[in-house]
């Protein structure tokens, strides 16, 4: 019913799907062209237990499961609203107990991730939750003009739940937001391990006036692969994260990372505060 909502409003040249009052059980949502998604105060999109409801798709060249909610080639994207996307993402937590390189895209227990922008332009998230996804959570790919503010990141701890990890995206504002999760807080990349090439690189990236609790920090990626440039952090507080600072790399998935600034970072018990590697 959501998707059939979303695709009307897509023919007729866009429009807004409004969810209220209640908590929707739902298979992916793949969102279209000037389509806003509005979520209310009080209700959720919540994902099926089922992982046979979440189809085979390709994503940075591998094969992997539809996200929950994604935008692919499309333009003037919002989700909005006070409400909630929850993943249901313990079924996908435990499915990989034991899973060989579970973290890796392309593993062979693939999870879905909770949003994805998937070369997509002018893309706007505000006001909304988006908790215990099965891997993932926001993810701009290839993304350009991508403006998330005022929303909250949340996951117990749990595998691979980063917050938000703009991957070959530019023009990206990450502002007031609040991230506790079970992996990185931020995690900038651009291209995989032994990627084949091209990648672009992530840049121009603005993260200001957030709050982390649990996590690991702001990380730079591992994968790097496309460099990333031009990234400022301004104004964000850590308390109770593995890592506050963190760009991480290696030989097989590295690249030029350069014009990075912090400025105005508070830490309270934060495990490592700066880690280069």
């Amino acid at each position: 019913a959501i998707q059939a909502a979303v695709d009307a409003c897509a023919n007729l040249g866009g429009g807004t799907v409004r969810l209220s009052g209640g908590t929707f059980l739902t298979g992916p949502v793949l969102l279209k062209s000037n389509i806003t998604l509005e979520i209310e105060k009080g209700a959720v999109l919540l994902g099926s237990p089922d992982r046979a409801d979440y189809p085979m798709v390709t994503f940075a060249r591998n094969q992997t499961v539809q996200p929950l909610v994604s935008a692919v080639n499309a333009k003037n994207v919002a989700i909005v609203g006070e409400g909630t996307i929850d993943g249901n993402g313990k079924v996908w937590w435990d499915y990989i107990i034991g899973a060989k390189e579970a973290g890796v895209l392309g593993n062979d227990h693939p999870r879905p991730m909770g949003v994805v922008f998937d070369h997509t332009k002018h893309v706007r998230m505000e006001g909304v939750t988006v908790q215990n996804s099965g891997f993932w959570q926001i993810v701009p790919y290839y993304a350009d003009d991508v403006t998330i503010r005022k929303i909250r990141v949340l996951a117990p701890k749990s595998p691979n739940t980063d917050a938000i990890d703009p991957f070959s995206s530019s023009n990206v504002v990450i502002d007031h937001v609040f991230a506790s999760t079970g992996d990185d807080n931020v995690a900038i990349k651009s291209g995989a391990i032994n990627s084949p090439g091209p990648d672009a690189p992530s840049r121009n990236i603005t993260i200001t006036d957030c709050t982390f609790e649990n996590g690991h920090g702001i990380s730079i990626g591992s994968e790097i692969a496309g460099g990333v440039r031009n990234v400022r952090v301004e104004r964000v507080s850590f308390k109770g994260t593995d890592q506050g600072i963190r760009i991480k790399s290696a030989r097989d998935r590295g690249n030029d990372v350069s014009e990075i600034s912090y400025k105005d970072i508070t830490m309270v018990d934060v495990k490592t505060a700066i880690l280069i590697t």
